[in-house]
C-alpha cells in the first residue's frame, strides 16, 4: 500500500508541492494532509473544498496562535494532553508546528510526566484510533494487518504494556508510549510523521484493575507467557521483516523479564534497539560525561553506585563501564568501580537469587567483609563503605535517597553527582532541591522528570532533565541517514559523546548538564552525525564524505510547513513521497 500523497520538486519554478487525488472531506479528514483553513482558494476548487471551509484564508502562523490560545486556557494536565492529541488526529502540520514553537512548554505534555497519566486512564480518553493495535488472537492475520500501512515507514516503535515508565502494566493504555515517542522523532529529529508507526502488541493485561473495568479497550484476559508469548513476538517480527525489511525497530517498555532477551534475540536480525535500555544508558551516560567536567574528574575516577537493578541499570552500567574503557580502566577495572542494589540490597555474587543481567554487574561478596550487613548491605550500608561519587536512581521509589543517604554521599565528595532518574515525578528518588539544600548546594544534580530551578544559597540550579529525547531521535535519523543495518553499542557512546559536547556545563559550571529542550534539534542533528560516522567507522555502511553524510541528514529532517496542492489522477499519487 502506497501513501496518498506525494512530495514534488519543480526544478525551473524552484518549488516544492505536495500532489494528492484525494479530495474534499476526504482531504479535510486525512491529518496528514489537512491544512483547514490554510488551503487557499485555488486550492478549494481544485480540491472541491467550496463550502466546507469558511470563506477566510489563514496563514500557518495565524492558525498556531489560535491554537495556542485555546490551548492555554486548559486548565489540567490531561486536558492539555487531550487537546494535543486531538489536533495531531486532525492536523499534523498544525500539531508539530505548534510543539516545536513551545517546545520547552509541551515536551513535558505529549511524554514524559503526562503521557504516563494518559495512558492510565487511556480506555476512558480513547476517541480515535493510531498505528497499529495486534492482540494474540489475530497472532495469525499480522501479515494482513501489516499489509494496510503505507509502503515508507522508516520508525516503528512497539510495546506490550507491561512496563509503562515506573506505573507497572497498563495493557492498551501503553500504546500512549509509543505514540508519545514517534511524535518526539518528529518534533526533535525532524523525521516525517508519515514515515512513524505505533505498534501495541497485545498479550493480554495482569492488570486487575483493567480486566475488571467495563471500558477497558484491550484484550480481556491475563497475560500470555512463556514459549506462547515468544511465539507471539517472533510471529510479529517475521511479519515486519518481510513487508519492511529495511525499518528501524525500538523496542519500548517491556518487562525487564522481557526487554534485555528480545533484544539480544532480535537486534542483529533487525535493525532495531531498546529505549529504555540503551537511550536510557546513553542520555545519563552524557548527563555523567558532563558532570566530570563540572567535577573536574575522569570517568576512571568514578565510584558509581545505582538503585535499581532493572533494564533502565543494566543500560546504564554497561555504558558507564564502556565509556571508562575507553578512558584506560580494563572492563574488570571498570565493572569493580559500579554497584547496583536492587529491592533485596546490594547485588553481589553470593546471592542466588540474580539473573543474568543483575549476575553481570554483580560485586564479589568478598568485597563486603568487615561491613556491618555483609550478606545484604542495604544502599545506606554501599554508600558509606563505597563513597560513591555518582548515586543514581532507576528504582521508581519515592524518597529512596533519603537525607541520611544523602549527607553520608556528601561527606566523601566535595561535589557528589546525584541523578534520580526514575519518573513519572512522583516516583523520583530524591526531589532536586533536597539533594541541593542536604549537600549545602555541592550537589550536581539531573532528574528523569522535568523539574523547576531550584533556589539556595543565593544561587539559582538550573535542573537537567536526562530525556532519553535527547538521544533516540537522533540515533534513528543517524540510522536512516546512512542506512545502518544494526545498530551498536558504539553508536549509542558516540551518541552520549556526541551530547555532553554540547552540555553547558562544559563551558559554565554552574549552567545544566544538558542543554535545554529548545536546543533539541540541534542536538539531534549533532547526535545523528556521530551515530552515521560511528556506523561508518565500524564498517557497516559505505564510506561518506563528511559533507555527504551531514547532507544525507538535513535531507531526512523534515519541517512543518503547509505546501502548495496540486490535484493529480489516483494512479499518479500513490508513489509515494
Amino acid at each position: 500500500m502506497s501513501r496518498s500523497f506525494s512530495i514534488c520538486r519543480n526544478g525551473a519554478a524552484d518549488e516544492t508541492y505536495l500532489a494528492t487525488a484525494t479530495s474534499g472531506r476526504a482531504l479535510l479528514a486525512h491529518s496528514m494532509l489537512n491544512k483547514g483553513t490554510a488551503f487557499t482558494e485555488e486550492e478549494r476548487r481544485a480540491f472541491g473544498l467550496d463550502g466546507l471551509l469558511p470563506p477566510a484564508v489563514s496563514t500557518l502562523d495565524a492558525q498556531l496562535e489560535r491554537i495556542y490560545g485555546n490551548y492555554a486556557k486548559k486548565t489540567s494536565d490531561l486536558e492539555r494532553y487531550a487537546f494535543l492529541i486531538a489536533l495531531q488526529d486532525r492536523n499534523e502540520t498544525a500539531f508539530y508546528g505548534l510543539v516545536s514553537k513551545h517546545l520547552k512548554e509541551m515536551m513535558p505534555t505529549i511524554y514524559t510526566p503526562v503521557v504516563g497519566a494518559a495512558c492510565q486512564v487511556y480506555s476512558r480518553i480513547y476517541h480515535r484510533p493510531r498505528g497499529l493495535y495486534i492482540s494474540y488472537p489475530q497472532r495469525d492475520k499480522i501479515g494482513e494487518v501489516l499489509a494496510s500501512v503505507d509502503d515508507d515507514v522508516d520508525v516503528i516503535c512497539v510495546t506490550d504494556g507491561e512496563r509503562i515508565l515506573g506505573l507497572g502494566d497498563l495493557g492498551v493504555g501503553g500504546m500512549g508510549i509509543p505514540v508519545g515517542k514517534l511524535a518526539l522523532y518528529t518534533v526533535c529529529a525532524g523525521i516525517h510523521p508519515a514515515a512513524t508507526l505505533p505498534v501495541y502488541l497485545d498479550a493480554g493485561t495482569n492488570n486487575p484493575d483493567l480486566l475488571n473495568d467495563p471500558l477497558y479497550l484491550g484484550w480481556r484476559h491475563e497475560r500470555v507467557r512463556g514459549a506462547e508469548y515468544d511465539a507471539f513476538v517472533e510471529m510479529f517480527v517475521s511479519a515486519l521483516q518481510k513487508r519492511f525489511p529495511a525499518v528501524l525497530l525500538q523496542w519500548e517498555d517491556f518487562a525487564k523479564n522481557n526487554a534485555a532477551r528480545l533484544l539480544e534475540r532480535y537486534c542483529k536480525r533487525v535493525c532495531s534497539f531498546n529505549d529504555d535500555i540503551q537511550g536510557t544508558g546513553a542520555v545519563t551516560l552524557a548527563g555523567v560525561m558532563a558532570a566530570t567536567a563540572v567535577t573536574r574528574t575522569r570517568m576512571s575516577e568514578q565510584r558509581v553506585v545505582l538503585l535499581g537493578a532493572g533494564s533502565a541499570a543494566a543500560g546504564i552500567a554497561g555504558q558507564i563501564i564502556t565509556a571508562m574503557g575507553t578512558d584506560g580502566l580494563s572492563i574488570a577495572e571498570a565493572k569493580a568501580r559500579v554497584w547496583l542494589v536492587d529491592s533485596q540490597g546490594l547485588v553481589h555474587d553470593g546471592r542466588r537469587d540474580l539473573d543474568a543481567s543483575k549476575r553481570l554487574y554483580a560485586q564479589p561478596v568478598e568485597r563486603t567483609r568487615g561491613w556491618s550487613q555483609a550478606e545484604a548491605p542495604t544502599l545506606l550500608d554501599v554508600v558509606r563503605h563505597v563513597k560513591p561519587t555518582i548515586l543514581i536512581g532507576t528504582a521508581a521509589l519515592a524518597g529512596a535517597f533519603d537525607e541520611q543517604i544523602v549527607r553520608e554521599m556528601a561527606r566523601h565528595v566535595e561535589r557528589p553527582v546525584i541523578f534520580p532518574l526514575s519518573n513519572p515525578t512522583s516516583k523520583c528518588e530524591v526531589l532536586p532541591a533536597d539533594a541541593i539544600r542536604w549537600t549545602e548546594g555541592r550537589a550536581v544534580v539531573a532528574t528523569g522528570s522535568p523539574f523547576d530551578p531550584v533556589e539556595y544559597g543565593g544561587r539559582r540550579f538550573e535542573i537537567a532533565q536526562c530525556n532519553n529525547a535527547y538521544i533516540f531521535p537522533g540515533v534513528g535519523l543517524g540510522v536512516i541517514a546512512v542506512q545502518a543495518p544494526r545498530i551498536t553499542d558504539g553508536m549509542f557512546v558516540a551518541a552520549a559523546r556526541a551530547l555532553s559536547e554540547l552540555a553547558p556545563a562544559c563551558r559554565d559550571a554552574a549552567a545544566p548538564l544538558l542543554p535545554s529542550p529548545g536546543e533539541v534539534r540541534t542536538v539531534s542533528r549533532h547526535v545523528a552525525i556521530a551515530v552515521a560516522r560511528e556506523a561508518q567507522r565500524e564498517g557497516l555502511v559505505q564510506d561518506l564524505s563528511d559533507g555527504e553524510m551531514e547532507r544525507r541528514i538535513l535531507a531526512n529532517m523534515w519541517t512543518p510547513r503547509y505546501l502548495p496542492y496540486r490535484r493529480v489522477p489516483e494512479a499518479a499519487s500513490s508513489n509515494g513521497s
